[in-house]
């Protein structure tokens, strides 16, 4: 599946991004997709995003209260609306994909998990 996040760019302290990331070349229904993000100098880390049914929906603590994660299966694409946002949230943000039915625990906070990954796409927040 490929995976193109976009909605990245350059923010105040305070305000609102949405991201989204359309996949495509496999059935979306296939695939937990959810969102990671690096910041300059750091790891990558689980940002937002669904359990491996899709049902549940798990954040990290640093963004619990200001991004929300949500999908649209009928157009192959998953968003995370960022409010709030703050200067420690400027980071490449990344969209990945799990096989559902892959065996085995599913755990989501790790990239390993995942099966594809988009490009990421940079969002700048401005202090």
């Amino acid at each position: 599946v490929q995976l193109q996040a976009c909605g990245g760019g350059l923010v105040q302290a305070g305000g609102s991004l949405r991201l989204s990331c359309a996949a495509s070349g496999q059935p979306f229904s296939r695939y937990t997709v959810n969102w990671f993000r690096q910041a300059p100098g750091k790891e990558r880390e689980f940002v937002a995003g669904f359990g491996r049914s899709g049902r549940s929906t798990y954040y990290a603590d640093s963004v619990k209260g200001r991004f929300t994660a949500s999908g649209d299966d009928a157009k192959n694409t998953v968003f995370l609306q960022m409010n709030s946002l703050e200067a420690e949230d400027t980071a490449v943000y990344y969209c990945a994909a799990a096989d559902r039915y892959s065996r085995g625990i599913f755990y989501y906070t790790r990239e390993k998990s995942y099966d594809y990954w988009g490009q990421g796409t940079l969002v700048t927040v401005s202090s």
